[in-house]
């Protein structure tokens, strides 16, 4: 039974390899649970959609099913919510995995549309995120992100103080994140923000400004505190190296 539920899983992370300490009754329960979703990822055939072996928890809910396009074996935890009303609507590759209770909206405004949420594949994102596109979002291949995970790539105006700040209109840059980001539970990214590839963004940060490739970051606003991009090699530190031989 382990080796059959190894080869199935390996269909969607083909890393996959289960825990010698995994019990009998534990596997049970995953596979029970597993084909439970699995039978609601099949309802998505009732509204024309190939379901892609994606796997649903209790409650999902698609609204602009047309404008949401997203690749095989997505995997969705209970009462998340993905809408594609948008102008690039909503994109996701293969296994993603979207935590319970999400919301991934790309725009709730049919005065205003906003652009678009892309997602790249094997992208993996904690329970209670909120992931808007009104300026555009796009997360690259392979991040890791933990829970309560916010993207916000709109701002609204407020120079005028005699007029109602909802009336003043919003701006509008979009949020880039790079592939292979690990980024902690609780990170605020706010728009106009671009995160280079492979950073590590920590938890609890609030991140205003862009960050280069492989950059630490931590705090409230977020600041570099290291980075784990090689460094390139001077002719200083040559020089140190053939002194000290």
């Amino acid at each position: 039974m382990k080796s059959l539920l190894e080869r199935f899983v390996r269909r969607r992370n083909p890393h996959f390899a289960l825990h010698q300490a995994v019990s009998t009754g534990i596997l049970l329960s995953f596979g029970t649970q597993t084909a439970g979703s699995l039978l609601r990822g099949c309802r998505l055939w009732l509204r024309g959609r190939a379901s892609g072996g994606a796997m649903l928890g209790a409650g999902v809910r698609f609204q602009h099913l047309g404008r949401i396009r997203f690749g095989k074996w997505l995997k969705v935890g209970d009462y998340a919510r993905f809408s594609g009303l948008g102008q690039g609507g909503l994109v996701m590759g293969d296994s993603v995995s979207i935590g319970a209770f999400s919301q991934v909206i790309v725009s709730t405004s049919l005065a205003e549309p906003g652009q678009y949420i892309k997602l790249g594949n094997r992208v993996g994102i904690g329970e209670f995120a909120y992931l808007g596109g009104g300026g555009g979002l796009s997360i690259g291949d392979d991040c890791i992100i933990g829970q309560y995970f916010s993207c916000h790539p709109e701002n609204h105006l407020h120079g005028n103080y005699n007029e109602l700040i909802r009336l003043q209109g919003v701006t509008r840059q979009g949020i880039s994140i790079g592939p292979n980001c690990w980024i902690g539970s609780k990170v605020t990214v706010l728009d106009g923000v671009i995160i280079g590839a492979g950073c590590v963004v920590a938890a609890g940060a609030v991140v205003t400004r862009s960050v280069p490739a492989g950059s630490v970051v931590a705090g409230v606003p977020a600041r570099i505190i290291s980075s784990r991009a090689p460094q390139p090699v001077t002719a200083e530190a040559i020089n140190n190296i053939l002194a000290a031989a």
